[in-house]
């Protein structure tokens, strides 16, 4: 696969991981069909195995968001803004503490974004946990998800 693909696919993956903090956009199978489009491309017994990998990832977070609250973040208070610190959080949690970053990472964006908007600590705290109660955790699973099968492929396209 030459470059130009492989910077294609990477567009694609960063697309499906900013398409899950929008709420409607199909984020997940964005980043499950560019691994898809990857291992067509590149039929190596590595690729491939991140396609599995991702495959049973995504199932995994499917599961998991069934048993959480249904999203409910425009009645809890989230704004745009939110989602794009909260994200970001995330995306400098994975790559600064490896993987489990993201989950403090997310959660800071959120209130950094809060803090900025409400001026207060207490004020602050208190939104960021009502947004984490009523959907903010799905999304974070679903992001997680996301972070994990990017960083995997990444990983296979340097290393493999």
């Amino acid at each position: 696969m030459g470059a130009w693909e492989l910077l294609l696919v990477g567009v694609v993956l960063l697309l499906g991981l900013s398409g899950v903090l929008v709420p409607g956009a199909p984020g997940s199978w964005l980043v499950w069909a560019a691994v898809l489009w990857w291992a067509f491309e590149d039929p190596r017994a590595l690729s491939w195995g991140v396609l599995v990998g991702a495959t049973a990832v995504l199932l995994v977070a499917r599961v998991i968001r069934w048993w959480l609250p249904p999203r409910r973040l425009r009645a809890s208070g989230a704004t745009p803004r939110m989602a794009v610190y909260a994200g970001v959080g995330a995306l400098l949690g994975f790559f600064v503490v490896p993987v489990l970053g993201a989950i403090p990472g997310y959660v800071g964006g959120a209130y950094l974004s809060e803090r900025l908007r409400l001026g207060g600590h207490g004020d602050a705290l208190a939104s960021t946990r009502r947004v984490m109660r009523q959907g903010g955790t799905s999304v974070l699973v679903e992001l997680f998800a996301c972070l994990l099968i990017a960083g995997a492929w990444l990983g296979a396209v340097i290393w493999g």
